[in-house]
């Protein structure tokens, strides 16, 4: 499940610089890279085992924005694979960068009757703080992951320079699930800009969800992304 930055995701800050100049360049960007666990809103995805991606992104006009990201995953049956659409707008209001978007998750080889597949609504923004950016975010599902009903997710995000090739970034978010189930998420992590390609990002995540076990548990994960 992916957030975007894009992210999103869902998404990490300090990985955006290294395919910001691309995306200047060209309405087409590509997008892949590896990591050692796949965590999402703080519950690893790969059963916290390792994870590949990639995705594209491709430039819609001054603002719009449309792309398409795939992921393995592991949720311990005979799903493996997460195919994630979306797109969206980015206006600006004075030093507020916005971000409209629409997501649709989508699981390959999910068991029949498993209501894996979801579309989620985001509104997002972020504001300069100095040298730094703080932001905020929104996002609301109609009906969630496995069909539990509505669900909402709310985040406040931060991310600053700490030399030219390091930054300092981290979020705490509150994903709210009808029904019940709702719980708190946090991250940071350091970021690591090689160049204007490939990035490293090394972070903490964890929550104070007890009813996943050990899948919602703190980890340290390093995931390494060229983007182009």
């Amino acid at each position: 499940m992916k957030t975007i930055k894009l992210t999103l995701l869902a998404a990490t800050a300090s990985l955006a610089f290294g395919g910001a100049a691309a995306a200047q360049e060209s309405p087409v960007s590509f997008n892949f890279g590896v990591a050692s666990d796949y965590v999402f809103r703080g519950v690893s995805q790969t059963d916290e085992g390792p994870q590949v991606f990639g995705g594209v992104d491709v430039a819609i006009g001054e603002m719009g924005y449309a792309g398409v990201w795939a992921s393995n995953v592991d949720f311990g049956d005979d799903t493996d694979g997460e195919v994630d659409v979306y797109v969206g707008v980015t206006p600006t209001a004075g030093p507020v960068s916005l971000d409209f978007s629409a997501i649709y998750y989508g699981y390959v080889n999910a068991p029949d009757g498993s209501d894996y597949n979801y579309w989620e609504f985001a509104a997002a923004g972020t504001m300069p703080a100095g040298p730094a950016e703080v932001g905020a975010a929104v996002y609301y599902s109609p009906e969630f992951f496995g069909g539990i009903g509505d669900a909402f997710y709310y985040e406040v995000n931060a991310a600053a320079p700490l030399t030219e090739m390091l930054s300092l970034s981290g979020a705490v978010g509150r994903q709210e699930l009808d029904g019940g189930g709702d719980y708190t998420t946090w991250n940071v992590g350091l970021g690591v800009a090689f160049n204007e390609t490939i990035g490293l990002d090394l972070r903490w995540h964890d929550t104070d969800e007890d009813a996943l076990g050990s899948i919602a548990e703190g980890r340290f994960v390093a995931s390494l992304t060229a983007a182009f």
